[in-house]
């Protein structure tokens, strides 16, 4: 066999190896990323509203089923967040419940701006879908209950308040108010990144002269000229903060009073001061229906942290291994919590 021979058939049992490594793999992210769910589209109309959504019920199981509507964090995120739900939608569907999310307005062909909205326009667009659902023979009506992550803390009490149905609550890296849970990310932020006191002195001072704009109803045009904003607001942007930025969930949350809630909180949280929101939620919901899951490993969005901090292994993991993107326990903890809402239920 001639040397040339040789390095041919090398080179083609090499490249034989490496295609059936990446068969193997993509057979790998496919299994990875196929969930237990039946995921149906659906358009939600009431109210005068449109809704395009996602309804994923489990593959087992007799319905009606009891189900958990997801309410967004900020951002133009759409039903599945990127696919980001699915795996608490399959741990939900292992509980035996369906899951509800939809696209925010203008997301994903959505009609409408989720930037024009206030916090009680989005409660009230909940409290529409969760009508839509009761009107479905594969929703149990009577147990439907809600999911929320960040900017939804504001918005879940809201629901329950004009829903008075409302069976249950997951709270995720919820804040209380805005303008702290601002006050406060701005400067983890900064002392993260290693910002030296005087670049935080000078950040703060902008921060103020915002607040001061924002207090007397000032048009953009005036923040642009003043505010001296190295990031920036787009209108749209500067248009929905003005709408928003009193948000405090003090006088509302008592509307969850006797509801079971799960509050969810992460060690690494630089968006949120999870003290602050602990001890609030403690004070505002006294008593047993009140449950806290505390994941030291975590980040705000309930990634572990050292995943999270590595854009390449983010990547991977998001790809190859959705499900491990999550803290130790947090979707295991999610469907005890749901399952033990039955079982309860059960011995009333």
């Amino acid at each position: 066999m001639t040397r040339r021979r040789r390095v041919a058939r090398a080179v083609l049992a090499t490249l034989t190896a490496l295609a059936v490594v990446a068969v193997g793999l993509g057979g790998l992210v496919v299994w990875q990323n196929t969930y237990d769910l039946r995921e149906e589209t659906v358009t939600v109309r009431h109210g005068g509203r449109t809704l395009h959504g996602v309804l994923a019920l489990p593959e087992t199981g007799k319905d009606p089923f009891p189900l958990v509507v997801f309410i967004h964090g900020d951002g133009p995120v759409d039903a599945t967040h990127d696919t980001f739900y699915r795996p608490m939608w399959e741990a939900f569907a292992r509980a035996g419940y369906a899951s509800l999310s939809w696209n925010k307005p203008g997301v994903g062909g959505a009609p409408g701006d989720w930037l024009d909205q206030t916090m009680d326009d989005r409660a009230r667009e909940a409290v529409d879908a969760i009508a839509w659902a009761r009107q479905r023979p594969d929703v149990d009506g009577g147990r439907i209950g809600l999911w929320g992550a960040s900017q939804a803390g504001w918005v879940l009490p809201k629901i329950a308040a004009k829903d008075g149905r409302i069976r249950f609550v997951v709270a995720v890296s919820p804040a209380v108010n805005w303008l702290q849970q601002g006050r406060y990310n701005l400067l983890a932020e900064m002392r993260r990144d290693g910002a030296s006191e005087a670049e935080i002195a000078a950040a703060l001072r902008r921060r103020e002269t915002v607040l001061g704009l924002l207090g007397r109803g000032a048009a953009y045009e005036e923040y642009l000229r003043t505010a001296g904003d190295p990031e920036g607001m787009t209108e749209a942007r500067w248009r929905f903060v003005s709408r928003n930025h009193t948000a405090d969930v003090t006088d509302d949350l008592p509307a969850l009073r006797g509801v079971p809630v799960l509050l969810v909180l992460a060690g690494h949280d630089v968006n949120v001061d999870t003290a602050d929101t602990e001890a609030a939620y403690r004070r505002l919901l006294p008593g047993p229906s009140l449950r806290v899951a505390r994941y030291p490993d975590a980040t705000h969005g309930l990634v572990k942290y050292d995943v999270e901090r590595s854009s390449l292994r983010l990547t991977l993991t998001a790809v190859g291994a959705p499900r491990a993107l999550f803290a130790e326990g947090f979707l295991d903890d999610q469907q005890r919590f749901l399952s033990s809402l039955d079982a309860e239920g059960a011995r009333r």
